[in-house]
């Protein structure tokens, strides 16, 4: 097999102008390339000639002509011939600007792991079916709670493999998300609270701390370091380090790059899955298999039912589901000072600001396929050796964040929303908050979550996400980098921005010992909600509100009921509003067993701890990133059970499935206030 391009240098141009080689030269020369390949008898495959930054203007004596033009002429002549096209341009073109070099045509060790696995994939596809890797139990998805159920799966005798469709292991946990959601810590026990204790015992070690003194690192006492054998605030590296110790300490085999072929990839025998594929063409098959992705691929290609977007109330007869724009001025997420919509102020006749939706949102307590708002949770620092300044992304539009800046002139005109029950505080930041060591983790870095009703949750841009194949995915991936990264420039360099914002702003940056593989921008977007599977039990309001228990607990959950915002519209009266926005406290409540598992006509050895049988409403509680490994424990135990006594995870006897995860110290009953 042959995989080749030419192209490159054929479009350069030599100082004198004049090209290596002409279209009509090219076109010649491949002719005859093609012809004396073809005659090896080897299998072909052609690779698109990759972007030219900058407009083929690197500098005086490189430049280029158009690539296009140049892969144009290469599809005519690989159309004839036969020959099978990789479009490695395509792939690598909506990445140029986070993983080109500055100033080159090469790339960075992202962006060429990311063309590598693209070939690899092309090369595999042209390859003769290879048999399948046999394991007991097939876990796919290396978010925490992916990592648990494999290690638990294994620490119970199991041979178990772990497949992560990108490079790293912890999701969220790993990707920005160190200021752990918690509720109630007293919830947490089994391989989560062992997670938090690693991380403390990381941080007992003083060659931990290279940016500041553990003296200087002060938390509010529920994250204090010195309390109860346990630490809740970390880096992103060291939880990933953490992931990798755990998977490798229980001899679980990890395959990085394997992405679910979602045309083909799950071969089910009546109820059961036998096998799933990769994309690269690797298959594995398994007698449990654990779905842990954010996206619940496996789940839906195994023809499991699930839901997209907010049940109406009516469905499950909860209180909180829906649309709910009764709800808006109640949370400093909304906009709670009149804020004009339109390009033109007062002028309907111009267009609705970047970002804004026409109204109206929707019937009260209507059901809609609308999905809470997905960001990046940026790890930022303001200690100048560790500082990357945010750059102005390609394609930035300072347009784009017209709405922050009227969002932020409301603060003078002191209006107020006549429903508002109690006056505002002052406006935050947009990029920082009121305070940015609020959420500050050890050596001085940030885990930055959204802020105030216009800030790094790009909302109603993420509706195609749940369903969406890879490119779409990959798609809304990039537009919300350059919405957030926009947002950095934006307010940290834009004159109209108030001196206080911009000033502020400019202190920070990434951290530049974070994320060093992909630019210092986290690799993992925080897809807070996607499929939910309507499984043998759904968890609703009613479950995490405590108006009805369980009686097959795997797990405590115990935060608010939270779900961000999902629309921004333009009210009746032409001003700004979000929509969405949800909360509410709850007491630690009990998660049945039958959430994690599909229907038993559907599917007998599918288990789901991520995208696991819930309302929108009890997802916004349970969504939480050491719930998701509580359940993975779960998960993982189930599974290596099912396999012990061969039965379906619907028939898993409980009693033994209760005993097994209490000496393993799960908690499963609240007795606390």
């Amino acid at each position: 097999m042959i995989h080749f391009n030419w192209g490159l240098h054929d479009a350069k141009l030599p100082p004198d102008g004049v090209r290596h080689a002409p279209p009509d030269v090219y076109e010649k020369n491949l002719r005859q390339l093609v012809t004396r390949l073809k005659a090896t008898g080897a299998t072909l495959i052609w690779a698109t000639t990759t972007p030219v930054p900058m407009g083929g203007n690197l500098a005086p004596n490189r430049r280029f002509d158009s690539v296009d033009k140049y892969n144009a002429i290469a599809a005519k002549v690989m159309a004839e011939f036969g020959v099978a096209t990789n479009e490695l341009n395509a792939t690598i073109a909506p990445h140029v600007a986070q993983v080109g070099r500055p100033n080159d045509v090469h790339f960075t060790a992202e962006g060429s792991a990311l063309l590598g696995q693209v070939v690899a994939a092309a090369v595999a596809a042209q390859l003769p079916a290879a048999e399948s890797e046999r394991y007991d139990v097939v876990v796919y998805g290396g978010t925490a709670g992916g990592v648990v159920a494999a290690v638990q799966a294994a620490r119970l005798g199991r041979k178990v493999v772990l497949l992560e469709p990108g490079r790293h292991l912890g999701g969220m946990t790993s990707g920005g998300l160190g200021a752990t959601d918690i509720g109630n810590k007293d919830t947490i026990g089994g391989v989560a609270r062992e997670f938090y204790a690693r991380v403390k015992r990381h941080y007992e070690r003083p060659e931990a701390w290279v940016w500041e003194k553990p003296a200087d690192y002060t938390r509010p006492a529920r994250h204090d370091p010195e309390a109860d054998g346990v630490m809740w605030y970390f880096e992103p590296h060291v939880a990933e380090r953490i992931c990798n110790d755990l998977v490798k300490e229980a001899g679980v085999t990890v395959v990085y790059g394997q992405r679910l072929d979602l045309k083909n990839g799950v071969k089910k025998s009546g109820a059961r899955i036998s096998e799933i594929a990769m994309e690269s063409g690797r298959r594995f098959a398994g007698r449990v298999f654990v779905d842990a992705s954010y996206e619940g691929d496996v789940m839906a290609k195994a023809g499991v039912a699930y839901h997209i977007g907010r049940e109406a109330d009516a469905v499950y007869g909860e209180t909180l589901n829906g649309v709910q724009p009764r709800r808006l001025p109640y949370n400093l997420a909304n906009f709670f000072r009149p804020t004009d919509a339109y390009r033109i102020p007062g002028d309907r006749t111009s267009g609705l600001l970047h970002g804004v939706e026409p109204g109206p949102p929707g019937e009260e307590g209507s059901g809609d396929r609308r999905v809470q708002a997905y960001c990046f949770r940026l790890c930022l620092t303001d200690v100048p050796a560790n500082r990357v300044p945010f750059q102005r992304p390609e394609g930035y539009d300072p347009a784009h964040y017209e709405l922050v800046l009227r969002w932020l002139a409301t603060e003078e005109q002191g209006l107020v929303f006549p429903d508002h029950p109690k006056p505002p505080r002052a406006i935050a930041n947009p990029v920082l908050g009121r305070n940015p060591f609020a959420v500050i983790m050890p050596n001085r870095k940030t885990d930055q979550n959204t802020k105030g009703p216009i800030s790094s949750d790009f909302i109603g841009r993420n509706y195609d996400y749940p369903d969406g194949d890879y490119a779409t995915r990959e798609r809304i991936f990039q537009e919300h980098v350059r919405w957030h990264q926009g947002l950095l420039w934006f307010m940290a360099n834009e004159p109209r921005v108030p001196e206080r914002f911009r000033r502020e702003t400019q202190r920070w940056g990434l951290a530049k010992d974070e994320f060093t593989d992909t630019g210092h921008w986290p690799h993992q977007l925080y897809v807070r909600e996607a499929r939910r599977m309507i499984g043998a039990h759904v968890m609703t309001e009613h479950e995490v509100a405590g108006r009805r228990r369980v009686p097959d607990s795997v797990g405590l959950g115990s935060y608010a009921m939270d779900s961000h915002k999902t629309q921004r519209y333009v009210d009746a009266d032409g001003w700004v509003r979000n929509e969405g926005t949800m909360g509410g406290r709850v007491k630690p409540y009990a998660i049945s067993y039958r959430s994690l598992t599909p229907r038993s006509a559907e599917c007998e050895n599918l288990l789901v701890p991520v995208c696991l049988s819930a309302s929108h409403v009890a997802y916004g509680s349970i969504r939480m990133e050491p719930v998701y490994m509580i359940l993975g424990q779960s998960a993982g135990t189930a599974a290596a059970l099912a396999c012990a006594d061969n039965v379906a995870v619907q028939s898993l006897d409980y009693a033994r499935l209760r005993a097994q995860l209490q000496r393993d110290g799960q908690r499963l009953e609240w007795s606390g206030k």
